[in-house]
């Protein structure tokens, strides 16, 4: 079946995102665009994502728990996970790696944990938008650990990428995908990164408001709806896929 999807959102969790992205208003909006499967990818963490995989549930969306890592590179991944125990999991290794900075909402805005009624939780004290010293390389592996798996985002943008950082994709991480913004030239970097030719490329929309969730225009084939489904998708370079 053709899954549409957007593999990378971030909530109210996220000191960036904006407090109506609830997990009910993720999940609402993911219908209202026609999206199928989402992913739950908060800055460094996925404290999160029970509500939103429970929101999703409601709204008969397919939540897939998931962080977007920043490496100790300033490289951004985005991390995807099979359960919700196994991205929690994910969660409590990667904690200790960020720096003991503490958020100040007045400058970063505020970390909000929500339940499933996207009720107050909590509130993250630690800065999550900071750098974890986690490097890029051997990263795959320990998502794979976790039973995971991974992609370099926006790899067309200036900051926050592997390319504007590393200038290439580490063959060493064998990465079956990547994400490319929306107005991204897939043919120049093909050219320029001929590796490109044999991955997936993703377009997600990266939001951090509702009003920039995408609507339903990407694919995955998968056999069911799935976060385990996703993942086997994901590292299967023969699964079809359109931007």
């Amino acid at each position: 079946m053709k899954a549409f999807y957007d593999l990378h959102l971030h909530s109210c969790l996220s000191p960036c995102g904006d407090q109506d992205m609830t997990p009910n208003n993720i999940a609402g909006m993911a219908k209202l665009c026609g999206l199928q499967i989402i992913a739950l990818t908060d800055h460094n963490t996925c404290k999160n994502c029970r509500a939103a995989i429970e929101a999703g549930r409601k709204q008969g969306v397919c939540v897939v728990p998931g962080m977007e890592l920043c490496t100790a590179e300033e490289i951004h991944v985005v991390c995807l996970f099979p359960t919700l125990q196994s991205a929690l999991s994910f969660d409590e290794a990667v904690y200790p790696h960020l720096m003991d900075i503490k958020n100040r909402p007045d400058i970063y805005g505020q970390q909000l944990l929500l339940d499933e009624n996207d009720e107050p939780a909590g509130i993250e004290e630690k800065l999550l938008i900071t750098a974890a010293d986690i490097p890029l390389y051997g990263l795959s592996q320990f998502v794979a650990g976790f039973g995971g798996t991974c992609f370099p985002a926006h790899i067309d943008r200036d900051s926050y990428s592997v390319l504007s950082v590393l200038g290439e994709i580490p063959p060493e991480e064998q990465f079956a995908a990547v994400e490319i913004t929306a107005g991204g030239d897939t043919a120049a970097l093909k050219k320029q990164h001929p590796v490109l030719s044999e991955m997936i490329l993703l377009k997600d929309s990266d939001a951090h408001y509702l009003e920039n969730m995408q609507e339903a225009s990407s694919f995955l084939e998968l056999p069911e709806l799935s976060a385990q489904c996703l993942i086997q998708a994901l590292r299967d370079k023969t699964t079809k896929w359109r931007r």
